[in-house]
């Protein structure tokens, strides 16, 4: 079918307008991460005279920094909102899944690890790490919609399948949601090695709870989509596995992060050796996006350039 110019060019405007709104809400995370004050001091529970331990509660009253913070809360889910819009425009535009491209693909993952971002702030008191979390999904959108960037059109004939609906969106889903435990398992590693130094950050066992628990989350959609992505191959191609370099990395991810969630069950493993494991993990994830499909050539090698 003819691609819906009008609605690509709408698709082109809402993913510019993300991207700008997504940097102001980093500058008021900043200002919010500079100007707040640490986590305060209270006695343990354990009975008077008990050690201080820091806690992340919040306090009270609501300062400047908090409310800066919150607006900035607030432009992440609008530009949320505008990125899922030119998702939408550009499927329309071309009358199909956006995601058959490079620039799509790292929309889409985008989109995923900010949604995730969002359900961690409800669930966390994390909100100040809003800078350290979207200024890598910044520059992954940047990088999308200038060096990866493809006009909309129809896909490739190998990529007209079913199959490019559930394989693609559920790894570029996972992928994304497990960029965030990979940047919070590093400020981990930062506050568990010297908390004074970083005392604004949450408490080391807050970035380690939520790390471990979205990767839970993630890791069964991960698993999915190396499965799928295996049965497509075998109709596409006649093999389930071909050691593909993608799928060689992939394999190697999902080592990782199996590895990951192992460790951090493991006596003498919890802690920081599980947190290494995950940002190796994170590591893998950034080199198999960039590295196999931009350099590399493979059966994989669909990006769209």
């Amino acid at each position: 079918m003819p691609v819906n110019e009008t609605l690509a060019t709408y698709s082109d405007w809402l993913y510019r307008s993300a991207l700008g709104i997504y940097l102001f809400a980093i500058m008021l995370y900043a200002v919010e991460q500079a100007f707040a004050r640490a986590p305060r001091k209270a006695e343990a529970l354990a009975g008077a005279g008990g050690p201080a331990i820091l806690t992340d509660e919040p306090r009270s009253e609501v300062t400047r920094s908090e409310r800066i913070g919150r607006m900035g809360a607030a432009l992440t889910v609008l530009g949320a909102a505008l990125h899922l819009g030119s998702l939408v425009m550009r499927g329309l535009s071309a009358g199909r899944a956006p995601w058959g491209n490079m620039y799509e693909y790292m929309s889409l993952l985008c989109l995923a690890a900010v949604v995730t971002w969002i359900v961690l702030m409800v669930k966390f008191p994390i909100r100040r790490l809003g800078a350290f979390v979207l200024t890598p999904i910044l520059v992954l959108l940047f990088l999308g919609g200038t060096v990866l960037y493809a006009e909309s059109a129809p896909v490739q004939p190998a990529l007209r399948s079913y199959w490019l609906v559930i394989h693609v969106s559920v790894i570029s889903i996972s992928s994304g949601v497990l960029l965030i435990p990979g940047v919070t398992s590093i400020l981990y590693l930062l506050k568990d090695r010297n908390a004074d130094r970083f005392p604004k950050l949450p408490s080391a066992d807050v970035l380690d709870r939520m790390s471990y628990r979205t990767t839970v989350l993630a890791f069964p959609l991960f698993t999915a989509g190396i499965i799928c992505g295996a049965i497509w191959a075998e109709a596409a191609w006649g093999r389930f596995w071909g050691w593909d370099p993608k799928e060689t990395v992939a394999f190697v991810s999902w080592v990782v992060y199996a590895a990951y969630l192992h460790a951090r069950a493991t006596a003498g493993w919890r802690g920081r050796g599980a947190a290494w494991i995950n940002v190796a993990g994170f590591a893998l994830n950034v080199f198999n996006l960039f590295f196999i499909n931009l350099v590399t050539t493979g059966l994989h090698s669909y990006a769209g350039l």
